[in-house]
C-alpha cells in the first residue's frame, strides 16, 4: 500500500489488524491444542473489533489531519504482515502466539509514538495520540484476558 497521508496510514493500520485476524482464524481452524485454538479465536475476534474501532477513527477524524502528508513515514515502513495466512499460527504454542500478537501491537504503538514526535500539526498529533491511547488500552485488555485464559 502506498502511504502518503495520515488517512492512508490509518487505513493501512486497519488493514493490518484485519489481516492478522484472518491469519489467526486460519490458525485456529487447524491448531491441535484446545487452549491455543480458543486463544486464536479470541484474538481474531479482538482484532476484528479493533479494525472496526480504527475504521471509526477514519470516519470521525479531522479531515485536515487525515489529509496531512506523512513525509517521514514514506522513507521506511516499520513492518509488514505476511500476505498469506499459512501454517504459522497453527504450529505455535499458547505463549508463542501471545508473544507474536503482543509484538505486532508493540510495533504499531512504536510507529504511532515515532509519528507523534514528528507531527507538525496539532490535529495530526491529536489523532495519533488518540490512536496510541486506544492501542495501549486494547493491549492492556488483551494482556489481562490472555492471562486469565492461560490460568484456566
Amino acid at each position: 500500500m502506498d502511504i502518503k497521508t495520515f488517512a492512508d496510514l490509518i487505513d493501512w493500520t486497519r488493514q493490518l489488524h484485519g489481516h492478522l485476524a484472518k491469519c489467526l482464524v486460519h490458525g485456529a481452524a487447524k491448531h491441535r491444542g484446545e487452549g491455543a485454538r480458543l486463544l486464536l479465536e479470541y484474538l481474531a475476534d479482538h482484532e476484528v473489533k479493533l479494525a472496526k474501532m480504527i475504521e471509526g477513527f477514519e470516519a470521525q477524524a479531522d479531515p485536515k489531519a487525515m489529509h496531512t502528508y506523512v513525509y517521514d513515514y514514506l522513507s521506511h515502513q516499520p513492518f509488514t504482515m505476511n500476505q498469506r495466512c499459512d501454517t504459522h499460527y497453527e504450529d505455535l504454542s499458547y505463549d508463542d502466539i501471545c508473544r507474536e500478537v503482543f509484538s505486532f501491537h508493540e510495533q504499531v504503538m512504536d510507529l504511532y509514538r515515532t509519528l507523534i514526535s514528528k507531527a507538525e500539526t496539532h490535529g495530526a498529533k491529536d489523532l495519533l495520540e488518540s490512536l496510541l491511547a486506544m492501542e495501549k488500552h486494547e493491549v492492556m485488555r488483551l494482556s489481562t484476558q490472555t492471562g486469565r485464559m492461560h490460568d484456566l
